[in-house]
């Protein structure tokens, strides 16, 4: 049954519209539309097509069997783009680099997400022989490729996704570990640094490695290794940025070696890929095989098989965005089966999840997963042949045939988990409540695990002020005395267990997995860098294939605050106004007209802040002289101007404004802008009347609409679709309202 979170995320990005915005379809058309034109690959293969698309449809409607977000949304339709995952190379010229991103855009507008190795380009300040000028280097390229993503609408119901990776011998590699230490920068992108078994022993023996220069092969210079780890683990607890792949032990599991070498992985990392590769994925939901608190291996046997069947007609029956993608795909055939509603099945079956029961009950349920999914691939090769590079592949004597380089993956699951009502991926609760704002009647709402609800009903310590006080407790068990300490250990969340068992878990569910595991290790506020770099040796030494952190409250888009902000300390009192100031007024646009922001000074700068809409009087006139007189009250008490800018800037109203100088997403906003053109010195850019988000909105391009503007703005304080927190999991923001995910 469908959840009412569940349809609110159907109804805003899945459900088929007519040209006015209605929706046409229900949630069974749609799965049904799905299942008919997935099972059509059949009639290819002799198989019986009616029958496949009664099993497709089946495990689709009852909420087992879920495919990647493409292929609900564009199966059976003109778009018939049903990939998630693609990598593209970038040669070190400049056609090459422009090539590359004209094919992202291609991908992207088809509602995929791009990986991309940018080690072949030369570092910056090399020579360029034709032209006899210097090169700008690799990081110069991604934010080109950036730019192009925002402009660039993905079918307007997902955001264009990046993954950005240079190699750790890169001459340009500390610039590139820092790239996104301003959070405004490469915000379309994930990047990681890909390490090789070399750097890791250099680090561990605190040796130098060498830098090779990708024109010529040779060696620049030498860096201390453990300095450069040192400074990947630093960023990293900053901001979660970069994350880290050991590429050598992903081309050590390369199917395929004698086809190309892996360079790259997906957006969320989970999927390394060749170049010109891509990749179907789809979860099982693991919440939906437990039986009598115990895991029902023959529905989930009956599952693996049809979701296989399932992933490979995907391949048939896809329309690729590019020739050379389609060769490499048919070549190679790869699929990623993974799993959601760990979490879920762990709190059925009673089992902790940071406990060696849940590592063990990880690696029973994925290793069956892999093995029934790869006998499923063998009887698929015996009916309809192998993959076509299956000749010289690592199965090439292990199996008679083989119909899929690659069976399962680890993905994450933000949208379609929502979907199904369970919990995401392999990742633990976030919370056991947490609140929903319900739109429509400006209400907020406590919501509550219905696992916690029924137990704590079951056995009598339900009530509505206990979850009100969880909500207040980070939306944790932990340590509340109404909650038994059996039930405390059921219900961890993200941040009661500890990093180490969070990389403990994805390492036993990668021992089991073709591709990789993606998992977002989280950590405390409080957490040192020490901590983080344990943790990165710790999934080195463990077998993972990368990992991505996240300590909360290091980005400047976390917005999901568990605990109240901390009191400053002391008191201010702010200077007096001397009876002369100096100063300027700055007009700005707005969707409510012509905005005037003066702003004084006195000797030790900015003083003061009036702002006046051209239009006088009414509601919106007071709000803006509140924001003057609360903005010169900050700057009188010694408030620096840039801390009033970012808190005023990227509020949002119903009338947003697309200027030349960016969008006006409000008056707040405008304010903002004004303030920080002034600080920096800036002259006023000029507005287009013309491009307004309304006109944006009802464009009918290729390439504009309301998922442009939003990839303009950057990254999100709250979700731009319902307003609601956004939590970080699986590698990306995701709002558990609407499903709304910065990678796609």
């Amino acid at each position: 049954m469908l959840t009412e979170n569940a349809l609110t995320v159907l109804k805003k990005r899945y459900l088929l519209k007519n040209e006015k915005g209605e929706i046409i379809e229900t949630p069974e058309q749609m799965f049904r539309r799905v299942a008919k034109n997935i099972a059509s690959a059949d009639e290819k293969y002799g198989g019986d097509v009616k029958k496949a698309e009664e099993d497709f449809y089946k495990i689709m409607s009852n909420l087992d069997f879920l495919p990647n977000s493409p292929t609900l949304m564009n199966a059976g339709t003109s778009i018939q783009q049903l990939s998630a995952c693609f990598v593209l190379p970038i040669e070190d010229s400049m056609e090459g680099i422009f090539e590359s991103i004209k094919n992202t855009a291609l991908i992207h507008q088809s509602g995929g997400g791009t990986g991309f190795s940018f080690s072949r380009i030369r570092p910056k300040g090399d020579i360029v022989h034709s032209t006899g000028g210097v090169a700008s280097g690799p990081i110069s390229f991604m934010k080109v490729f950036n730019a192009s993503t925002d402009v660039i609408k993905q079918g307007g119901r997902r955001r264009g996704a990046n993954m950005g990776i240079l190699r750790v011998d890169h001459p340009d590699i500390m610039e590139f570990i820092t790239a996104k230490a301003d959070q405004k920068e490469l915000t379309n992108f994930n990047i990681s640094v890909a390490v090789s078994e070399e750097f890791m022993q250099a680090v561990k023996n605190k040796e130098k490695y060498s830098l090779i220069n990708p024109r010529n092969n040779e060696a620049m210079k030498e860096l201390d290794a453990e300095m450069v780890f040192n400074k990947i683990v630093e960023m990293a607890w900053k901001n979660g940025e970069p994350g880290i792949i050991f590429l050598d032990r992903i081309n050590k599991d390369n199917p395929t070696p004698h086809v190309g070498k892996i360079e790259s992985t997906n957006p969320c990392g989970e999927q390394p890929l060749l170049p010109y590769e891509s990749c179907n994925l789809g979860s099982i939901n693991l919440s939906h095989m437990v039986k009598d608190g115990k895991i029902d291996f023959d529905k989930l046997r009956d599952v693996v098989w049809k979701s296989v069947h399932f992933l490979d007609n995907v391949v048939d029956v896809n329309k690729y965005p590019l020739d050379k993608i389609r060769e490499m795909t048919l070549g190679n055939r790869k699929i990623g089966l993974g799993v959601m509603g760990f979490a879920d099945m762990l709190i059925q079956m009673g089992i902790p999840y940071d406990s060696e029961e849940a590592l063990d009950m990880a690696r029973k349920v994925m290793s069956f997963v892999q093995e029934e999914g790869r006998k499923a691939s063998v009887e698929l090769g015996k009916q309809r042949g192998s993959f076509p590079n299956f000749k010289g592949s690592i199965w090439d004597g292990k199996y008679e045939a083989m119909r899929n380089a690659t069976v399962t993956t680890i993905a994450p699951t933000g949208s379609i988990s929502i979907i199904a009502g369970c919990s995401s991926g392999i990742e633990p609760l976030f919370a056991i409540t947490f609140i929903r704002n319900i739109l429509d009647k400006n209400d907020r709402l406590v919501e509550v695990n219905p696992y916690f609800e029924k137990i704590a009903k079951e056995r009598g310590f339900y009530t509505d002020e206990l979850m009100k006080k969880i909500a207040e407790n980070n939306g944790s068990v932990k340590g509340l005395e109404e909650v038994p300490e059996d039930v405390q250990k059921i219900f961890s969340t993200a941040l009661d267990i500890t990093p180490e068992w969070h990389i403990r878990m994805q390492a036993a569910f990668q021992e089991y997995t073709d591709n990789a595991t993606s998992k977002t290790v989280n950590f405390r506020e409080e957490a040192t860098v020490d901590d983080v770099r344990k943790v990165y040796m710790l999934a080195y030494e463990l077998g993972c294939k990368g990992v991505t952190v996240y300590r909360y409250g290091s980005r400047e888009d976390q917005v999901l605050t568990t605990k109240a902000e901390k009191k400053a300390t002391g008191s201010k009192k702010p200077k007096p106004r001397p009876v002369v100031v100096r100063g300027v007024t700055r007009k700005v646009s707005t969707g409510c007209g012509n905005l005037y922001v003066t702003m004084n000074e006195d000797e030790d700068g900015l003083f003061e802040v009036f702002a006046r809409l051209g239009k006088a009087g009414g509601c919106a006139d007071a709000q803006l002289e509140a924001i003057g007189r609360l903005i010169s009250l900050c700057l009188r008490s010694g408030v620096e101007a840039e801390a009033i800018v970012k808190q005023l800037k990227a509020i949002r109203c119903p009338s947003p404004l697309l200027a030349r100088g960016g969008p006006i997403l409000s008056c707040p906003d405008a304010v903002a802008k004004a303030l920080e053109e002034h600080i920096k010195g800036k002259k006023p850019p000029e507005t287009s009347k013309l491009d307004n988000f309304a006109a944006l909105k009802e464009k009918k391009s290729e390439t504009a609409g309301m998922g442009d503007v939003q990839a303009l703005v950057g990254p999100v304080r709250v979700c731009p679709e319902c307003g609601s927190p956004m939590v970080y999991e699986e590698g990306c923001s995701v709002c558990k309202n609407c499903g709304f995910s910065t990678c796609g």
